[in-house]
């Protein structure tokens, strides 16, 4: 694997660069080449390197690396609306949020519903999308220690981060609601509902 970084910052520019990047290189269909996954501010480039034309694949780099560095765009390409309920058994430290925080829980529920959120990356497990950022009144630290189990749909933060879990996993964001949105479906083209440079709003229920 080949990692191409751009500045180190979380800045939606930045993850422009690296959308338009990953973009362009998937275009280029070069032969080896398995995936081009976009980060925050970087591109993963997965190659066969017995299949790659490797002095190819690092001049398209380049080209296309150059063109990338001059965006500044940041238009969200689709913004998906998800329903979410918030507190009680779906969102089990949503109470403790708006304590750590100085608010109501309905505070907190507002503020978080209020903003659409930049799909930045996929990563962790399949479909789970990071979104930023949410408003820095309920940005609050992770957990120290993760639960065991997190059911799928869970509506979590995890500092300026937000996040719907796609499937049942462990996980240490803090949960304040859930949504019934199939966020991946292995059996659906594209299995991932969310992509990076997509936006997401979420409805309170």
């Amino acid at each position: 694997m080949m990692i191409v970084e751009f500045d180190q910052v979380i800045d939606p520019v930045i993850n422009q660069r690296a959308i338009e990047l990953s973009g362009r290189l998937r275009d280029r269909v070069l032969p080896g080449v398995r995936d081009v996954v976009p980060g925050y501010c970087s591109v993963g480039v997965h190659f066969d390197p017995l299949r790659t034309d490797l002095p190819r694949l690092e001049a398209a780099i380049e080209s296309d690396a150059r063109v990338a560095a001059s965006v500044m765009v940041t238009e969200l390409t689709r913004v998906h609306d998800i329903p979410v309920a918030y507190g009680g058994a779906n969102g089990p430290d949503l109470e403790a949020v708006a304590e750590a925080c100085g608010c109501r829980t309905a505070d907190v529920i507002e503020r978080h519903a209020a903003r659409i959120y930049r799909v930045y990356m996929l990563g962790f497990v399949p479909g789970f999308a990071y979104l930023g950022s949410v408003d820095p009144r309920i940005a609050v630290p992770r957990h120290r220690v993760p639960r065991e189990r997190v059911p799928a749909g869970s509506v979590g933060i995890a500092g300026e981060q937000t996040g719907v879990y796609p499937i049942e996993t462990p996980g240490g964001w803090q949960l304040i609601g859930r949504t019934s949105t199939l966020m991946f479906d292995p059996d659906r083209q594209p299995a991932s509902l969310l992509a990076a440079g997509e936006g997401v709003r979420f409805v309170p229920q």
